[in-house]
C-alpha cells in the first residue's frame, strides 16, 4: 500500500492564484485525510494478574504488620 502526499497539488487545483494563494471569495481546497495517520495496534487490555497479586500481597502484609503492632502496644 503506497501512501502519497494527501494535500492537493497547487499546480492542478482550480481556483488558486500563482504561488498557492486563494483569491478573495474563493473556497480553499479541502485538506488531506488523516485516515492513514499511523500504525494500528491493539491497545493494552489492563494489568496482568502477576503485578496485581504482588501488590495485593504487599498490602496484606502491611495491614497485618499494623494490626499486630496495634494489638501488642
Amino acid at each position: 500500500m503506497t501512501i502519497g502526499n494527501p494535500d492537493p497539488d497547487p499546480r492542478t487545483t482550480t481556483g488558486l492564484e500563482p504561488g498557492g494563494g486563494v483569491p478573495p471569495g474563493e473556497t480553499p481546497p479541502a485538506e488531506g485525510s488523516t485516515s492513514e495517520a499511523g500504525p494500528r495496534h491493539e491497545p493494552p487490555r489492563g494489568w496482568a494478574a502477576g503485578p496485581l497479586i504482588a501488590i495485593l500481597v504487599v498490602v496484606v502484609l502491611v495491614a497485618a504488620f499494623f494490626l499486630a503492632y496495634a494489638v501488642l502496644v
